[in-house]
């Protein structure tokens, strides 16, 4: 079987970690009966130096007839001078919503063998695995009207837009409560109906969805506030969140933070085209540390591991990552970011071969 694949590896550190995710492709394409047909373009700001823009529509179109889109990051203190409509980051929320990629699924999984590297106890998060369900298309960050209005007598008023309708709030519900039918069985659905019309009527929706096609599935309601509260207080009640798209954004950051490394999680942007989705690291482009074979890739491999799992219908393979993954961080390899006394630092490149060499041992015994 050969699926349809476009690399987009963006800024900083991007490149370096998409090229240890092209190692596992190409050895997967050599050594298994998987194949993959690979297109690698810009996005960001390498794309907007090449093409002008943060995303060509040559780009665009390519991403739109593949089963799947990986990327690296974009973003950096090069493009800050660029007009807002053409900072890296626009490219980003243009092919999310272009490809009406809506649900954003954020897992914070603490592997055993980094339990030391968070802030919080380890009794609090040993055996931590909660996936956030994130609205991706809507809300805030897309309302209109929004925009910056000039008052007179030196005053100026900053404006965004919170909305979403009732189709848009089921169908990331729909995401939300399959998920939970397939792990925990748990959804706990975050907004602020208290205070935000835009809250009241998600919780109404949601509330409606459960009772009609949901109520094998435990559902929890909770306000966005007291969310954030208990994921530093007790953060295994959870299984699945699902919020908004800018509550999510925020409770997904502090939610990575539990597990150590921002480095080590990977997320994926499902869309409304059965099967298709966008599947990149949560880390930011790290242009500080770019270039200099510092960065650590599991994130992006973790990424292409979910791409396997939700859009490619190779969980088998996606398996044998994941537990490679584990494998390599068990026998105490680490990059810099994730390196303690004892372990063996890696480079990027490094920990890629480690990696290949792990996923080489475990397929070779299947």
């Amino acid at each position: 079987m050969t699926h349809k694949l476009v690399l987009l590896p963006g800024d900083g550190i991007g490149p370096e970690v998409m090229a240890e995710v092209r190692k596992i492709i190409d050895w997967l394409s050599q050594n298994t009966q998987t194949d993959f047909d690979i297109t690698e373009d810009d996005i960001g700001g390498a794309a907007y130096d090449r093409y002008g823009v943060p995303l060509d529509e040559g780009t665009l179109e390519k991403c739109r007839a593949a089963d799947a889109v990986i990327m690296g990051a974009v973003g950096g203190p090069k493009w800050d001078h660029v007009d807002y409509t053409l900072r890296p980051e626009a490219g980003l929320l243009k092919l999310r919503k272009e490809l009406d990629l809506f649900a954003n699924l954020r897992p914070a999984l603490v592997f055993d063998a980094l339990i030391d590297a968070s802030t919080l106890k380890p009794d609090i998060i040993r055996g931590l695995d909660i996936m956030i369900v994130r609205e991706l298309t809507g809300g805030v960050y897309f309302g209109e009207p929004r925009g910056i209005e000039d008052l007179g007598n030196g005053e100026r008023r900053g404006f965004n837009t919170q909305v979403y309708t009732t189709k848009e709030i089921r169908r990331i519900g729909r995401v939300a409560f399959e998920l939970a039918r397939k792990r925990g069985n748990k959804v706990c659905s975050a907004e602020k109906a208290n205070v935000m019309e835009s809250g009241k009527l998600w919780r109404e929706e949601i509330t409606k969805l459960h009772e009609e096609d949901y109520q094998d599935v435990m559902l929890t309601h909770m306000y966005a506030d007291n969310c954030a509260m208990q994921l530093l207080r007790n953060p295994r009640q959870f299984d699945v969140i699902v919020t908004d798209n800018l509550f999510g954004d925020i409770l997904s950051d502090e939610a990575s933070m539990l597990t150590g490394s921002l480095g080590m999680l990977p997320s994926a942007a499902l869309g409304a085209k059965k099967g298709q989705g966008l599947y990149e690291p949560v880390h930011g482009s790290a242009p500080d540390i770019a270039g200099q074979g510092k960065a650590n890739p599991l994130a992006t491999i973790l990424s292409f591991s979910m791409a396997l799992r939700y859009s490619l219908d190779e969980a088998a393979l996606a398996d044998h990552i994941e537990q490679a993954v584990q494998t390599v961080l068990n026998q105490g390899l680490r990059t810099a970011d994730i390196m303690e006394q004892g372990c063996i630092e890696l480079s990027t490149d490094a920990m890629g071969n480690a990696l290949v060499k792990k996923l080489a041992e475990a397929i070779s015994v299947v």
